[in-house]
């Protein structure tokens, strides 16, 4: 079956999986992220991913707690590597071929950040999966994802999340809330919707990287994106 995109680079936010649970690691959930990566691999599309590890640690709350915001941050980097592992572990028990990249080195587990030996592994048809954030504090795993999809030259971010799309509200807080289908980099940050932190906003904005918000807790809508239907939410510039 043809695929819309080439090369894409997939972000989920460490509490997808939780699942369930209250904190840690939702085996089922885990599985059926793992699933859903293994059926667009079955089709040939190269696949980076960054996922996000505030199921086991969020620097934000811990420095509250009085651990300082660097040491804090560096804990969610460790946190995400934890996370990755795990899906690592998810995808090769479904065949599919992949490779740990860490941002902070770790050979014992993890390859070090290499954006050739990267783009090499997808070229051969392994799943990459970055680790560690940027390895450095003060940014999130979506400014990661949005580095790394440009270092690799993905065509489009795709950002896994529990609802459909970018709505003017929280849908599940407001369930009137207005879905949009397609909007600009411009209007999300004029009505202050909640996409992405700034940071990694304003790159995808300069760097005309397009993203495309869908929820990823709906069996089949990872395939049915990159298969060309139309779902969630593309933002793009004008």
């Amino acid at each position: 079956m043809a695929t819309k995109y080439k090369r894409v680079l997939l972000k989920l936010s460490g509490e997808a999986l939780m699942g369930t649970q209250s904190f840690g690691i939702d085996p089922k959930a885990l599985y059926s992220y793992a699933e859903e990566v293994a059926s667009i691999h079955r089709e040939g599309v190269q696949i980076g991913i960054v996922i996000g590890g505030g199921n086991i640690f969020r620097g934000i709350q811990a420095a509250a707690n009085g651990i300082t915001k660097v040491s804090g941050d560096y804990m969610g980097m460790l946190a995400t590597v934890i996370n990755s592992l795990a899906l690592q572990n998810a995808l090769e028990s479904l065949g599919v071929d992949t490779r740990l990249q860490t941002a902070i080195k770790m050979e014992q587990i993890a390859e070090p950040l290499i954006r050739r030996r990267a783009i090499r592994h997808l070229e051969k048809g392994r799943v990459v999966i970055f680790g560690a954030g940027t390895g450095i504090p003060y940014f999130t795993t979506d400014t990661a994802a949005v580095l790394r999809a440009i270092e690799i030259e993905a065509e489009v971010i795709l950002k896994g999340t529990r609802v459909d799309g970018v709505f003017s509200a929280d849908p599940e807080k407001v369930p009137d809330a207005e879905f949009f289908s397609k909007i600009d980099y411009d209007f999300v940050i004029n009505k202050q919707l909640k996409v992405m932190d700034q940071t990694a906003f304003t790159l995808c904005r300069e760097n005309n990287l397009p993203i495309i918000v869908f929820n990823i807790n709906q069996k089949g809508n990872l395939h049915n994106l990159i298969t060309g239907n139309e779902l969630g939410t593309l933002i793009i510039n004008k």
